[in-house]
């Protein structure tokens, strides 16, 4: 196949240049090891089976240069701009590579016109936008009718979900392709080659042990890219001897002393840990919950936002089953504020262990919910004159707390008197279940609704 042309976007104020070179065109041996590895087809490819498998949709697109506006959607390090560059290889089209964090609304629309031009003239236009998450609205909308008229083929690389991240109107007109992070035996493959290919380390004779290959795949945690990395690492750092390099043990072990979580503290990872943080205390599983905490914390999380999230919790998820939980939690949130991290990551354990065990009851939320759809849905009725203060003559001529009993002055500390709108007299929304220290606050409501049943006989 003859190579592609290239219109590669070079900067805000430079002109764009159609060039007959690589998108990625530093491929020498000064280039970082993932750069040189960079596989040109799909063959070379690591992972992603369920996507370039024989046969898979995404794989019959690019064979058979079909692609239509898409969106790669996956961790970092899985091989969304490698693909990109293999679509670039294969296609038929002007390429267009384009970058979110340097480009503006101006940048756009000049290539967009380029792209225009191009249509009329029967040439296809490929923009690849590299993390399109970061373009805000008014950016977004820029693409949006050179797309619809296919002016372009839109393919977007972002480790965000593009459900929150990208436009409903442009997210619409793309297929979503969702990236896996790599299993250990793909890390595997691709550590192998990196050691056997002339591109990475095949005429330096490095000797590697597979034990050793397989803690640098493990900590890569499903990133090519840092597998690739860190065997480089591993590489530099060896022992050098005329046979060869050889990898140590205690080489490898400063290379990978610290694993790179996914976490982005304002991305969807963010909510998937608070949320399987949440459940997992909701299913009384301590272990589990601790397990999330802790993830949350090495990712980065601030202390003070788990211990938010353990308050909100308490009265939510156990509420009067265990009316302890709640000043347990707040105490745990002011001992991080005291001390921050590290130390109070144990303050966090004790109160997600004592979340995680205590009886649970949800009739305070429902309780909460219900009376919000309420407000939410029906008229609002006026306060009932029995329940109005009146500190004027006029108020008390107007019969503003007339009828009015106060409960102290009964033996029973109760009344017969009627605190709902008229409307809603029969409504209830507290709903107390029989789960620890509630059970007893069931049994105190059922016996005043007995008494004030028995009452209005």
């Amino acid at each position: 196949m003859s190579a592609s042309v290239y219109l590669t976007c070079r900067g805000k104020s430079e002109v764009y240049e159609m060039e007959q070179m690589s998108l990625f065109d530093d491929r020498g041996q000064s280039a970082p090891l993932a750069t040189r590895l960079r596989p040109d087809s799909l063959e070379d490819f690591a992972g992603q089976e369920h996507l370039l498998g024989k046969g898979k949709i995404l794989r019959q697109l690019i064979e058979k240069d079909q692609i239509s506006s898409m969106i790669f959607w996956g961790p970092p390090g899985v091989g969304k701009t490698t693909l990109a560059s293999i679509i670039a290889g294969r296609t038929r089209a002007q390429f267009i590579n384009f970058s979110a964090v340097t480009s503006g609304i101006k940048e756009i629309r000049e290539v967009m016109n380029q792209a225009e031009l191009a249509r009329r003239m029967g040439q296809r236009t490929v923009l690849f936008v590299d993390e399109i998450h970061r373009f805000n609205k008014a950016q977004q909308d820029a693409f949006l009718p050179f797309v619809e008229k296919g002016s372009i083929i839109l393919i977007g690389a972002t480790t965000e979900n593009p459900s929150f991240e990208v436009n409903s109107a442009l997210l619409s007109r793309c297929k979503v392709f969702v990236l896996r992070a790599l299993e250990v035996k793909d890390l595997l493959k691709l550590l192998n080659h990196a050691l056997e290919s002339p591109k990475g380390f095949g005429n330096q004779h490095v000797k590697i042990t597979r034990e050793q290959l397989t803690a640098i795949a493990e900590f890569a945690n499903g990133d090519a890219r840092t597998a690739l990395n860190t065997l480089e690492m591993a590489v530099l750092n060896g022992e050098i001897s005329p046979e060869g390099i050889q990898v140590t043990d205690q080489g490898l072990e400063q290379c990978v002393s610290r694993r790179s979580l996914l976490y982005d503290k304002t991305g969807e990872e963010h909510y998937n840990l608070i949320s399987a943080l949440h459940k997992s205390m909701r299913n009384s599983d301590p272990d589990a919950a601790v397990y999330w905490m802790c993830r949350m914390l090495e990712g980065g999380e601030d202390p003070l936002y788990i211990a938010r999230r353990l308050i909100r919790f308490a009265s939510e998820d156990i509420g009067m089953a265990d009316s302890h939980a709640l000043p347990l939690a707040v105490s745990v949130y002011q001992a991080c504020h005291f001390l921050g991290m590290p130390e109070c990551n144990v303050h966090l354990t004790h109160a997600v262990v004592y979340l995680s065990m205590a009886p649970k009851s949800n009739a305070l939320y429902r309780a909460c919910e219900a009376g919000k759809a309420d407000v939410k849905n029906k008229k609002a009725e006026p306060v009932p004159l029995v329940l109005r203060n009146a500190p004027t003559k006029l108020m008390k001529e107007l019969d503003y707390g007339k009828g009015y009993e106060y409960a102290h002055n009964t033996e029973e500390k109760l009344t017969h008197m009627q605190c709902m709108p008229d409307s809603l007299k029969d409504r209830v929304y507290y709903q107390p279940t029989t789960q620890g220290e509630e059970g007893k606050v069931k049994e105190r409501l059922e016996a005043i609704k007995a008494w004030k049943k028995k009452e209005k006989l």
